[in-house]
């Protein structure tokens, strides 16, 4: 299956205007609330009609309009598309099994295939309980299977684990990933938490503003985003603005706010201000008393220490250096053992050369292709 999306809709003053291509996998859309990423799904579903563009599914038009080729707006329950809305969206008085079995209504064998779902999902003995008589969670599973139930080809969940906790979020993340791995299916899921993106993403789609502003593989999206409003969306920390002072084929020097710095060669013009990041775990401490290595030379900052954070067996450590600004650090716990960093506590650092990335400025807005609108 291929899900090929090319849409746009303005409703003053936003304007989305995504484009995505999809294959049988699962694709995070992510940012920020009110970015459009449930209009989007709105739009796939056909619950939402775009002002212009088209969705393919396999080459068969869901919709067009103002493109090449027959105008069409596939009514939503011939799309073959299940979708799982942020509140789940159940009846209220029906059972468990009612509420899955509901797409196939009059259907042979309506009640087996309910029941052969909630099996899926590992919530078969909740199958004559109501929804007010569940957990957040067994709603969740009884929206998914519900979903499943008419053996769609597109599945799309919008927030499907903002209610869980932990433990079940990490239940329902694997169950999700096994159902699309066995069934083959295209699944695109909205969330602006950074666990959930790579624990169920093979993509991501970064979304600002109504447009894609990047979409990647997950590991690579955060390592290197293509803009600095995709850095913004995805939440990377020391994001900064600097001056370009020199660039040649040896690297680019940078002046941030009064501190030299020196980046590995990019591209990059002399008088220019630039994006720029580099991760947490680029920034090193460096020990008084000990050599420096070669690749730790270069962009050494004074810095105080306002604040430790620890998670997940790794240390958040904040710090206000000499200009002014504040970065994170992040490192293993059992690293750095022998400094002291406490609050108020002054370290060393290194801001290593090879983690500076120039980030391209964000493409205008003005890019939007205005329609007519009949």
């Amino acid at each position: 299956m291929r899900l090929y999306v090319d849409i746009e809709k303005r409703l003053d003053p936003f304007r989305l205007q995504v484009k995505l291509d999809v294959g049988s996998e699962i694709l995070v859309l992510f940012g920020p609330s009110g970015a459009g990423k449930t209009m989007t799904l709105q739009s796939i579903a056909g619950l939402v009609a775009p002002d212009a563009g088209e969705i393919l599914l396999d080459g068969r038009a869901l919709y067009r309009r103002h493109r090449p080729g027959s105008a069409a707006n596939l009514p939503a329950r011939k799309r073959r598309v299940g979708y799982v809305f942020q509140d789940y969206a159940l009846f209220p008085h029906l059972s468990a099994l009612e509420n899955v079995a509901y797409p196939l209504w009059r259907k042979p064998g309506a009640d087996e295939r309910a029941l052969a779902l909630l099996r899926r999902m590992r919530i078969e003995h909740l199958a004559d309980r109501c929804p007010r008589e569940m957990s957040g969670g067994q709603q969740q599973r009884i929206a998914i299977a519900r979903a499943l139930a008419s053996e769609p080809d597109i599945l799309l969940l919008d927030e499907p684990f903002a209610a869980l906790d932990a433990a079940l979020r990490e239940r329902l993340q694997r169950a999700l990933r096994d159902v699309q791995r066995e069934l083959g299916l295209v699944v695109l899921c909205v969330t602006h938490n950074l666990e959930d993106a790579f624990a169920i993403g093979d993509r991501l789609a970064v979304v600002h503003e109504g447009q894609v502003t990047q979409v990647g593989k997950v590991d690579e999206v955060f390592r290197r985003p293509a803009d600095i409003r995709a850095a913004e969306s995805v939440g990377l920390r020391n994001a900064f603005r600097a001056r370009v002072q020199r660039a040649t084929a040896d690297g680019v020097g940078l002046d941030w706010d009064g501190l030299t710095l020196e980046a590995p060669p990019q591209h990059a013009v002399p008088g220019e201000d630039v994006a720029m990041y580099i991760r947490p775990e680029d920034i090193k401490l460096l020990y008084g008393d000990r050599a420096i290595g070669e690749s730790l030379r270069h962009n050494q900052v004074e810095a105080v220490v306002t604040g430790r954070h620890v998670v997940a067996g790794f240390t958040s450590l904040f710090v206000k250096i000499s200009n002014g600004h504040e970065l994170e650090v992040r490192f293993p716990v059992y690293t750095y053992g022998g400094l002291a960093l406490e609050v108020g506590t002054r370290v060393r650092l290194s801001l290593r050369r090879e983690g500076l990335v120039l980030l391209p400025p964000p493409p205008s807005l003005d890019t939007f292709a205005r329609v007519s609108i009949e």
